[in-house]
């Protein structure tokens, strides 16, 4: 079995595909089976034979694409184009709270689905019978968070660089404010959020490494008992290893390491 791992969008998630006896390569362009009908995509590159799960039963590439499929590719998302102006105009006319981020059709034309950004539930019923009368297909409207927004729009992040959702990441991994006060960071809403108003994605890069660091040291705010004395931990250095007690007898600050307590 040889599968491949291809790209239904530019900025969207890997797939996988069995490609059978279909003579692909890396950056070629192919038709695919999907769950919602046949879809087109781009290589981006095979699975090693050790990295195959063979409990998986994997969707066939169906064939490499020809210049009419590709043709009927492009006058899809012109048709999808178009298909957002009518929608938002019925989203005006209803009153719906709702914004449209983008649409797309299947290759095969099978289905067209509308992504869409909203704060609540929103009732979209007769809104999908509409457009299913229009556009003669099925309709599927998929309410989507904040940050797919960013991954579609794109920015600079505080750092500097591209948006990480924008440019490299393919699925949002769940990030806690606990991440931030594991890497001691300050808890200010304009240092730790991204450009989504939700906290930054890279706050996971590292912290399985703070965590790693961290397994020796004490909390800040831990009572211990150091050849010293007994006081309170009042700050750690996790890159050093070091932290900082206050004796509770004397109020002598006493800086420990991990490796050599109570070495002043």
């Amino acid at each position: 079995m040889r599968v491949v791992g291809v790209k239904l969008s530019d900025n969207g998630k890997v797939y996988y595909f069995d490609a059978g006896n279909v003579n692909v390569h890396e950056n070629a362009t192919v038709i695919v089976e999907t769950e919602k009908g046949l879809q087109y995509g781009t290589v981006v590159y095979e699975v090693p034979e050790k990295e195959i799960k063979s409990e998986i039963e994997y969707k066939p590439v169906i064939r490499l694409t020809t210049k009419n499929d590709y043709k009927r590719y492009v006058s899809n998302l012109k048709d999808a184009d178009k298909a957002i102006v009518k929608c938002n105009e019925l989203i005006e006319e209803y009153g719906l709270d709702m914004k449209i981020i983008d649409a797309s059709y299947t290759f095969d034309r099978e289905q067209l689905i509308f992504r869409f950004l909203a704060d609540d539930r929103v009732d979209f019923r007769q809104l999908a019978k509409d457009l299913g009368s229009i556009f003669r297909t099925r309709i599927e409207l998929r309410q989507v968070g904040i940050r797919d927004k960013a991954k579609e729009i794109g920015g600079i992040g505080p750092c500097g660089r591209k948006l990480c959702c924008n440019s490299f990441l393919t699925e949002f991994d769940s990030v806690s404010i606990n991440m931030a006060k594991n890497q001691n960071l300050a808890l200010n809403p304009t240092k730790i959020n991204g450009v989504c108003g939700r906290l930054l994605c890279c706050l996971k890069y590292e912290n399985d490494n703070y965590n790693e660091y961290k397994k020796d040291l004490p909390d800040v705010g831990a009572k211990i008992k150091i050849k010293d004395g007994e006081g309170k931990v009042i700050s750690v250095d996790v890159f050093k290893k070091k932290y900082r007690v206050l004796l509770n007898e004397t109020n002598e600050i006493v800086e420990c390491e991990v490796s050599n307590e109570g070495k002043k």
